[in-house]
């Protein structure tokens, strides 16, 4: 008996790719052990987890630093710090052979006064002044994190500011007292990736039930994300449906808070920086007469471009 080779075949294992299914989830935490005895059995084993223990500790690592207004901020890891120190020194400092940092959190000792095994997921400071921050923390070091604001000058968190559960949220500062936040609000709130669909607006000192609803994905999308550009005398707030990993509509949200698509390639990077639009195609652009190819660097007035002009000139 021979089968058609364009007749569907059963997939008994198609349960597997169920991301919330308790049975998938289940058999994956009863192979993890099985995957971890065979990769550490092997004789080259432990000899590369010591070399690799070596370099993550060194003292020599050069330590990679971000502005903070009038400081420079960096997370730190070692022997002595496995979960980490989020501090910042001077530039004057971090010039030296040896600078000399200020802690803003202690990530272990954080973990110990509260009895859980926090892993630093990343700071988001409050342009322009750098007062107050976002702070984000993994119970496990999985993808969802808790969100708490953080006070940079006590360097204590803000006991009634703004906090969010343990989801993959997605979230950053509109303003002092307003948030983007797109997270996990409950039911039919996520793609069936699993990530946010919904971007709100939360004001400060209000639960986040009454964040008002800016943008919808839909269910099959990745997700969708809100964020502020906050360059003083230009700034904008912005909406992106993200479609998959290499496509994303990206929306102007105005002042009146309606929703302006920027009239890009869905597969091409887009961003801004004061009054210029940049855009760089991946696949080939066809546009008012013009041909740009893929990793095309093109510019012209923002202001211009939404109005529907398309003088667009390559930088590169």
């Amino acid at each position: 008996m021979t089968t058609d080779s364009t007749t569907p075949q059963q997939d008994d294992f198609i349960w597997l790719e169920g991301i919330r299914n308790e049975q998938a989830l289940a058999w994956a935490h009863e192979q993890n052990p099985v995957t971890l005895a065979a990769f550490t059995q092997g004789r080259d084993f432990d000899p590369l987890r010591q070399k690799v223990l070596e370099a993550l500790n060194s003292p020599d690592q050069i330590p990679g630093i971000s502005k903070f207004g009038q400081t420079w901020c960096n997370f730190w890891q070692d022997a002595q710090n496995p979960r980490g120190l989020l501090r910042i020194t001077s530039l004057e400092e971090y010039r030296k052979a040896e600078p000399h940092w200020e802690t803003l959190l202690d990530i272990d000792a954080l973990g110990k006064a509260e009895g859980k095994d926090w892993v630093y997921h990343g700071v988001y400071p409050l342009k322009p002044d750098f007062k107050r921050a976002l702070i984000f923390l993994s119970p496990d070091g999985g993808d969802a994190s808790e969100v708490r604001e953080f006070d940079l000058q006590t360097r204590e968190f803000v006991s009634d500011g703004f906090f969010l559960p343990v989801a993959k949220s997605r979230t950053g500062w509109i303003d002092h007292d307003h948030l983007f936040v797109a997270t996990d609000f409950g039911e039919d709130s996520l793609t069936d990736s699993g990530y946010p669909r919904i971007v709100k607006i939360w004001s400060r000192g209000t639960p986040l039930s009454e964040a008002t609803t800016v943008y919808s994905a839909g269910k099959k999308d990745m997700m969708a994300v809100g964020y502020h550009d906050s360059f003083k005398g230009f700034e904008h707030d912005y909406v992106v449906r993200v479609i998959d990993f290499y496509h994303r509509e990206v929306f102007l949200l105005d002042e009146k808070k309606h929703l302006v698509k920027i009239d890009v390639p869905a597969d091409a990077k887009f961003s801004s920086w004061r009054e210029w639009i940049l855009i760089q195609p991946v696949s080939e652009w066809q546009v008012s007469g013009e041909s740009w190819p893929s990793g095309s660097l093109l510019t012209m007035n923002f202001d211009a471009f939404m109005a529907g002009e398309r003088a667009l000139k390559p930088l590169f």
